[in-house]
Parts: structure tokens; C-alpha cells; sequence
């Protein structure tokens, strides 16, 4: 425990992929749950491009539909580890054109949660997902199969 709260390394690269892990899931599932609404609903959706067409978002209801697909089906990708780093590069963009159309004229206690979600998918996209993910996974099962040949 004292290693932990004094900053040293973690013990073990299992804490750090034990923390990936925890850090994506609960990213992933975020932006799942987020966006189900809009995903689920025409309505929803409906709304969500009004909203997008107020703050000059161009074809706003292809912009509603490329974002939320984007962060519903990214979020599920993050969740699971599958195709993680393409998936959090699609965030990062995602929330960068979030924050400057829409949330750059906003105070910045109302930017937390969308530069929340950008830095934690850029920290995605520099590690990757961690071991204990779909992709660790396959990446484990690819290099037993070439060590076989």
C-alpha cells in the first residue's frame, strides 16, 4: 500500500494494466450510456441535431449521427478493449470539436466532463489498451501462433 500512495512505481505491471483496464471500462461505458438515448431514439436523435444546428454545425443531422454512433459504438470498442486505439483516436477528435464548437464559449466548469473524456482517450491512444483487453488478447494469441510456425 505505501508504494501506492508514495508515488514509486507500481509494484507490478499487473497494477498497470489493472489500471487500463479500469479506466477504460469505465470510459467505455460512459460514453455508451451517454449516447444510447440518441442511438435508440429518433426523437433523441432529433434533438441532438436541433442542438448541433444552434451552434452552427455543418448537415447537422450527419453530424448527430456520425458523434453519437461515433461515441456509442467507440464506447463499446473502449469497454472491451477491441480496436482501442483507433476508437480513442476517434474520441479525441470527437471531444476536440465538441470543446470548439460548443463548449469554448462555456465556463469551464462545464468543459470538465468532454476534456475529461479527450484526455482519457489520448492517454489510450499513447498506451493502448492494456493486457487485459480483447486486443492484449488476440495480440497474445497472434504471437503463440507465430512461435509455433
Amino acid at each position: 500500500m505505501w508504494t501506492i500512495l508514495s508515488g514509486a512505481p507500481p509494484a507490478s505491471h499487473g497494477q498497470l494494466h489493472s489500471g487500463l483496464l479500469l479506466l477504460r471500462v469505465f470510459t467505455g461505458l460512459v460514453l455508451a450510456y451517454g449516447t444510447q438515448d440518441n442511438v435508440f431514439s429518433a426523437e433523441h436523435m432529433l434533438e441532438f441535431r436541433d442542438f448541433l444546428a444552434k451552434h452552427g454545425f455543418p448537415a447537422p443531422l450527419l453530424s448527430a449521427y456520425i458523434s453519437a454512433y461515433a461515441q456509442f459504438i467507440g464506447g463499446l470498442l473502449l469497454a472491451a478493449g477491441w480496436f482501442t486505439r483507433p476508437a480513442a483516436a476517434v474520441m479525441v477528435v470527437n471531444f476536440i470539436v465538441a470543446l470548439v464548437m460548443v463548449h469554448r464559449s462555456l465556463p469551464f466548469g462545464s468543459n470538465i466532463a468532454p476534456m475529461a473524456m479527450c484526455a482519457t482517450s489520448l492517454v489510450l491512444v499513447i498506451t493502448g489498451p492494456g493486457a487485459f483487453s480483447l486486443d492484449g488478447w488476440l495480440a497474445r494469441r497472434r504471437r503463440g501462433y507465430r512461435a509455433r510456425l
